[in-house]
């Protein structure tokens, strides 16, 4: 459950059982001896999700459908104590650092030397990229760091091997991820070091595309831009979360930035890359956010003109800075707010599909549905973001490239027929 970060782990756990010769499956809905449930605890919305699914294994195991149920992940990490008081009838729980006991106890043998293997989810022409573990910002409203730890990077000769590892099982795709990209290397070599690391990653063999996700605002490395521009296979496209525009709100999120610094870095990153496709995440009703400053984060969304951008709503998490802090915005307030806010992306997103169209562009092919095919651009990460269409066309291949010229166009979705 949660993010890619959470899926890379999975994916790493299941490589272990695997090559202990254990039938493994992810999310088949297949029955199994046993399940591990990979949990969420970053927002409110995602513990109640996970513990709905914890409950409704627990059931299953009541009911005598499954052996044994373990819990691992953020929300375990979080909350290892009232998690082990509340369900007694868990066969293990453990942390984000406890691979080896989950293995052990499951009652296989932990691989030292299979660290980096992994029995990909995704289909097999794309991976995520882990980079490193962790955070060392400090922003008020986000207990990652609380969950994750400090900040650790993996060293850059495991990351190249791991790409070469997925590259040579057909991956073609990589999707760069951590707490914060922009922060790698600091910690071993000194410096920021994202810029070598995604250079050698563009000299892997097989590798066509590299995404960017999850870079932060502050003190940005220029030479990544530089990199983009430069590099045919890193994909013109930036995952970056802005969180607010409002200098007295960034403040009090502790976020580094301001709303100047955050206009000029946008403006950097058009400069070096004029064809770049930003994608952000903001938060609205964060505690004191007045209607003039939720205006002032629309103003900035309708000049700023994000490719692809998302949004929640503000809740409060025990234990970080802003939890100190009143959430004095009604929940209906928040809501109306995202909203409003999401109405006018969509608009946004509607206006630049409706200008791709008669453009031709390269598409990798995700899947086959019904008489249809569907692939992305370089501009769109799965899962996420705008999808290609493509009709009329036979025997594509999934997991190869084509040259899709754009004949229509809806707010998150294009539609194209094969060049």
């Amino acid at each position: 459950m949660g993010c890619s970060k959470n899926l890379v782990d999975s994916e790493k756990l299941m490589g272990q059982l695997k090559f202990n010769n254990l039938e493994v499956t992810h999310e088949s809905g297949k029955e199994s001896d046993y399940v591990v449930i990979n949990t969420c605890g970053f927002i409110q919305d995602s513990k109640e999700e996970s513990i709905d699914v914890i409950l409704n294994y627990i059931e299953a195991k009541k009911a005598g459908l499954i052996e044994k149920v373990f819990v691992m992940g953020c929300l375990s990490e979080r909350y290892l104590e009232e998690l082990s008081g509340e369900f007694t009838d868990l066969d293990g729980i453990y942390g984000v650092h406890d691979m080896q006991q989950i293995i052990e106890d499951i009652g296989a043998d932990y691989k030292k030397e299979l660290v980096g293997e992994r029995m990909l989810t995704t289909p097999k022409h794309y991976a995520y990229l882990k980079v490193s573990e962790g955070c060392d910002r400090t922003c008020a409203f986000c207990a990652i760091p609380l969950i994750r730890g400090k900040h650790i990077s993996l060293p850059m000769e495991e990351l190249i091997s791991e790409a070469e590892n997925l590259s040579a099982k057909g991956v073609k795709e990589l999707i760069l991820i951590a707490q914060d990209l922009t922060y790698y290397g600091v910690d071993i070599y000194g410096k920021k070091m994202l810029g070598d690391l995604i250079s050698k990653l563009s000299e892997v063999k097989g590798i066509e595309w590299i995404r960017l996700h999850y870079t932060y605002p502050t003190q940005f490395p220029d030479n990544v831009l530089q990199l983009m521009k430069d590099k045919t296979n890193i994909c013109h496209y930036m995952d970056i979360p802005l969180q607010h525009i409002n200098d007295r709100i960034l403040e009090s999120m502790k976020r580094g930035h301001t709303g100047k610094t955050t206009r000029n870095l946008l403006k950097k990153f058009r400069e070096y890359v004029p064809d770049i496709n930003i994608r952000t995440t903001l938060i609205v009703g964060y505690p004191g956010e007045t209607e003039e400053e939720f205006q002032e984060l629309l103003d900035f969304v309708s000049e700023s003109r994000f490719d692809r951008m998302g949004a929640f709503t503000y809740s409060p998490e025990e234990n970080t800075t802003a939890f100190e802090i009143e959430d004095d915005i009604a929940e209906e307030v928040k809501v109306d707010r995202l909203n409003r806010l999401m109405e006018l992306q969509e608009e946004i997103s509607f206006e630049k599909n409706q200008a791709r169209i008669g453009q031709t562009f390269k598409v990798l092919i995700d899947r086959k549905e019904e008489n249809h095919f569907v692939g992305r651009t370089e501009y769109d990460s799965p899962e996420v973001d705008n999808e290609v269409i493509i009709e009329n066309a036979e025997n594509l291949k999934v997991g190869s490239f084509y040259q899709v010229n754009i004949t229509g166009a809806e707010a998150f979705d294009l539609r194209g027929e094969l060049v």
